[in-house]
């Protein structure tokens, strides 16, 4: 594996997890692989999960490393090509991609949806600017439409979970004060498709996501219609896709509470993180035995572990 940056440069995913859940259980197997390489970390939007639990699997397979938080530490960057470099872009994606790439085996990105034009964000302006300079291996940790390292520790967690053969998964949008991107969300619908699970999205009308990516998938605009005899719900908040970046709806009727989840199968809920408590989901919800979340997190750092392991070997 050259780089990673969506689900569809995995080979075989179902293969992809049972070996991430390997490592979780012999997480020092691969401890030589990384000496003498150095993965350099670059972050143009906060994180909590993906920094640490990166940084963790790199220590896990030998790796070296290096962050920076481009926004706040290095120079405003010009992506254009034949721009007339007079503002205030001090120094173009050309030169920093190839620099960073003498400094690296690896560089790790991650830059979010700016959410104000659905053209420039779907893109992918900035991490396929890397992929397109740098000359070393690209890894996503979030980008604009797209969340593969979450959307793999989410698969982990449900196998890890599962107790019956073909369970129900929900993806539930939920409320939320500020415009989320559609990353998280998009990497699910995509990492559900290769299953072999009953899977359904459930959000208010005007929310549905791109299109292309929920072909083939059904989509209920009736929550408590959709969480009936579900195994797991997965709540997240996006954006309108259709009005792009635009809050549509702002009463708490989407909150999973308790009510909405006796419908369920006993399901186990799940949420990427970080979440709004009593916005998203109920203090009761989140805090019951079926909350998967800090499981969740934990399994970010197998998710991270297993495929930087195979950009290092270049395995499929």
């Amino acid at each position: 594996m050259k780089n990673f940056i969506n689900i569809n440069d995995v080979v075989d995913y179902k293969s992809l997890v049972k070996q991430a859940i390997f490592l979780k259980n012999n997480s020092h197997a691969f401890k030589k692989i990384g000496e003498n390489k150095i993965l350099g970390m670059i972050f143009f939007n906060p994180s909590l999960r993906t920094r640490l639990s990166t940084l963790k699997a790199a220590s896990l397979l030998g790796l070296n490393t290096m962050i920076m938080n481009f926004n706040n530490e290095g120079w405003n960057l010009e992506f254009e090509d034949q721009s007339i470099m007079s503002g205030d872009k001090a120094e173009h994606i050309k030169e920093a991609a190839k620099v960073i790439s003498q400094y690296c085996d690896i560089i790790a990105i991650r830059a979010f949806a700016t959410l104000t034009n659905k053209v420039d964000d779907e893109g992918e302006k900035i991490i396929n600017s890397f992929l397109k300079y740098a000359t070393v291996p690209v890894l996503n940790m979030e980008s604009s439409i797209a969340h593969p390292l979450q959307a793999l520790a989410d698969a982990i967690t449900i196998k890890e979970n599962i107790k019956t053969s073909k369970p129900k998964v929900v993806l539930s949008w939920a409320p939320h004060p500020k415009a989320l991107p559609h990353a998280v969300a998009n990497s699910f619908v995509n990492m559900m498709k290769v299953t072999d699970y009953e899977f359904v999205i459930a959000n208010p009308e005007g929310y549905n996501l791109n299109p292309e990516i929920t072909q083939g998938i059904k989509v209920i605009y009736d929550q408590k219609k959709a969480f009936k005899n579900a195994d797991f719900i997965y709540a997240k908040n996006w954006s309108s896709y259709d009005n792009y970046g635009k809050i549509l709806l702002n009463d708490n009727s989407w909150l999973i509470n308790t009510e909405k989840m006796e419908l369920t199968n006993n399901a186990k809920f799940m949420h990427c993180l970080p979440v709004r408590r009593n916005v998203i989901v109920s203090d009761k919800v989140i805090d019951s035995d079926n909350s998967l979340v800090i499981q969740q997190a934990n399994n970010r750092t197998y998710a991270a572990q297993i495929i930087l392991k195979k950009m290092i070997t270049n395995e499929k």
